[in-house]
């Protein structure tokens, strides 16, 4: 029965892992990278008074790079910490002031990774790979 429950844990988490780091990245980084190198990063918000750019620039590295790698399971545990301090200040600072509709994306999103992290990216990732290949 154990068995049972691990080979469904791991498809649970993958399932999350495609689900949330894809739409990440598509969603929400791709239009940020763009924006970052084609577009005008000085409209993007401070929140934390390093500047636009890189505000931007660190928002990229977090929902491109980080989610690109929570979606192939590299290096999962520390893609997710970005990702969770990224939707950690979306949630709390960026948004703030507006309404719950607009909040709640980045709450999904930071409980999503929140579970990723905490459980880590199971047995279908490259992690997994590694961790077994000795």
């Amino acid at each position: 029965m154990n068995l049972f429950l691990e080979k469904y844990n791991d498809l649970a988490l993958l399932f999350l892992r495609l689900v949330f780091g894809l739409e990440m990245l598509v969603q929400h980084g791709w239009g940020k990278g763009v924006k970052l190198f084609t577009g005008d990063p000085s409209s993007f918000p401070d929140p934390l008074g390093v500047g636009s750019e890189a505000s931007l620039a660190l928002t990229v590295l977090a929902e491109g790079l980080c989610a690109f790698l929570v979606t192939i399971g590299l290096f999962t545990r520390w893609a997710t910490l970005l990702l969770i301090i990224t939707m950690g200040v979306a949630f709390l600072i960026v948004h703030m002031g507006d309404p719950w509709a607009d909040r709640e994306m980045a709450l999904l999103y930071l409980a999503a990774f929140v579970a990723i992290g905490v459980f880590g990216p199971g047995r279908y990732s490259i992690d997994d790979q590694w961790r077994n290949r000795s």
